[in-house]
């Protein structure tokens, strides 16, 4: 069992994020920015992140990809920097900064990211999290997304999800991760905006490893039930989320009930038709028309 699960669970989902960004990125175009900074200590996740890179030597050749790792520098940080430099493909500029998440838009001004794709990842845990003009700074990426790591919201705390929406990232979804205690909880926010991103996320949000002591818990789940990290999981939140959608606008799409559920729920859009059946053989729903595939036209009822 790792001493940091839920940052062992950060470590992995930012590297996963990495592996399915990194091929849509590059052949989008011949440029790319990924940039990293941490209010606190990375934990490793810095050089975890740097070392995805050798993995697409191949795709990199004839393109450029920049690393912009922005960090309170100790000299472990740097040793363990430098000692991933002579693995990166040479199209690899790799580029570490002492600051904290305030230096990011000059830092991307300095690397040329604007008009490329960007992804940045932000680990605000232990501290302020993003102003509007950092948000801001991130969309000169052509396309940008953004993987957050917070602690979790004060209830008179600023509304997140404006602020990346305003900022120009429409498509946003969160989730706790909750370990054993001692450990404060953290949240992971993703913005994006790309559907088809947003179903990378969640892809790979369900298929890290099960950490010891480590759950995930749906901020929009009334109950706050904590979920078992899995590929099929516990569908009890979402079955409560659907039913309270359904009871506040009465009827909706299938396709609709798919993008609240890729949005406003920790759950893949996939798993919406999963509980719709359930939903519909228990007799809590209803739908139209009464028979055939349950495809994205089929209206959807309360009861």
């Amino acid at each position: 069992m790792p001493a940091d699960p839920i940052g062992a669970v950060k470590r992995e989902l930012l590297v996963r994020q990495l592996d399915s960004w990194t091929p849509a990125a590059l052949h989008r175009s011949r440029r790319a920015t990924f940039a990293q900074a941490y209010a606190g200590p990375d934990d490793g996740a810095a050089d975890a992140a740097l070392r995805v890179f050798t993995e697409f030597a191949d795709l990199l050749r004839g393109r450029r990809m920049t690393v912009l790792t922005i960090a309170g520098v100790t000299d472990e940080l740097a040793v363990r920097h430098t000692a991933v430099q002579p693995e990166l493909p040479a199209e690899v500029t790799a580029h570490l900064m002492p600051g904290d998440l305030s230096r990011l838009p000059v830092a991307l001004k300095a690397a040329g990211a604007a008009g490329a794709p960007v992804l940045a990842y932000l680990d605000a845990t232990g501290g302020p999290g993003p102003d509007r003009d950092i948000l801001g700074a991130l969309t000169v990426g052509r396309p940008a997304e953004l993987l957050l790591a917070l602690d979790p919201p004060a209830p008179s705390g600023p509304d997140l999800r404006r602020m990346l929406t305003e900022a120009g990232f429409p498509l946003v979804t969160e989730v706790e991760l909750v370990a054993d205690a001692p450990a404060e909880p953290e949240r992971i926010v993703f913005a994006t905006a790309s559907g088809k991103r947003l179903d990378a996320f969640k892809d790979a949000l369900w298929a890290v490893d099960e950490y010891a002591g480590v759950r995930y818990r749906d901020p929009g789940d009334p109950e706050g039930h904590l979920l078992d990290i899995s590929l099929t999981p516990h569908p009890g939140p979402l079955r409560r989320e659907l039913l309270a959608r359904l009871a506040t606008g009465g009827r909706a799409s299938v396709t609709d009930l798919r993008q609240f559920t890729a949005e406003r729920t920790v759950y893949r859009a996939a798993d919406t038709n999963r509980v719709l059946g359930a939903l519909l053989a228990a007799g809590l729903v209803s739908r139209d028309p009464t028979a055939g595939r349950l495809s994205g036209d089929v209206t959807i009822t309360a009861i």
